[in-house]
């Protein structure tokens, strides 16, 4: 099977069973390698439109509080919240903080820049949004809590790996198999804070 008729079968296969998103098929790879969905968690995921994610993580878990979060507005799932709003925008922080009223046990990230058109500013911006939301959980997430977010591999993917490491206990690396071959992404899995 070729590249293209492979990811194809993706795209397909999210049609065929509801998803909004063929990527919900790299959270459910990337659950099933880590086993961070639970029930009864606090789960954030942030840059969630069109929802693909949401959706998993509705099927997999019961009870707890589940928050998604992105610049576009994402259309109501049943037992979901959603907030449209910059995660990293004051008032964005604020209502999330509300939501939870505790702290959080997941944080989600499939964000990518908009695309330029340079595969290196792109992947520069991305991995900066990567950088963003291991900041962002410091503050947030439970001392047990995970945080998986997507990465590309560039100049700057040993600055995240330093970084993660400075603030989380684990982390690890994966590739779905349901990501494009020929993509620089990858995700990185921090688990349980050191602070």
């Amino acid at each position: 099977m070729d590249s293209k008729s492979y990811q194809d079968h993706f795209f397909r296969k999210a049609k065929n069973e509801g998803y909004r998103s063929r990527s919900a098929f790299k959270l459910i790879e990337l659950n099933n390698k880590f086993k961070f969905l639970k029930n009864g968690i606090n789960i954030l995921d942030i840059g969630c439109f069109p929802g693909g994610w949401c959706q998993v993580i509705k099927k997999k878990i019961k009870g707890g509080k589940i928050l998604g979060i992105d610049k576009k507005s994402t259309k109501d799932i049943d037992g979901i919240k959603f907030i449209t709003g910059d995660f990293l925008n004051d008032g964005s922080k604020t209502n999330i903080d509300k939501y939870f009223n505790s702290r959080i046990d997941v944080i989600l990230s499939d964000m990518a820049s908009n695309t330029s058109g340079n595969k290196s500013i792109d992947c520069i911006r991305t991995n900066q949004l990567c950088m963003d939301i291991i900041e962002f959980s410091k503050k947030r997430l439970n001392n047990k809590g995970v945080v998986v977010s997507k990465v590309f591999m560039g100049e700057d993917f040993e600055e995240i790996k330093n970084e993660a490491k400075k603030n989380f206990k684990k982390i690890h690396f994966f590739k779905p198999n349901s990501s494009r071959q020929e993509s620089r992404e990858t995700y990185i899995h921090c688990y349980e804070l050191s602070t």
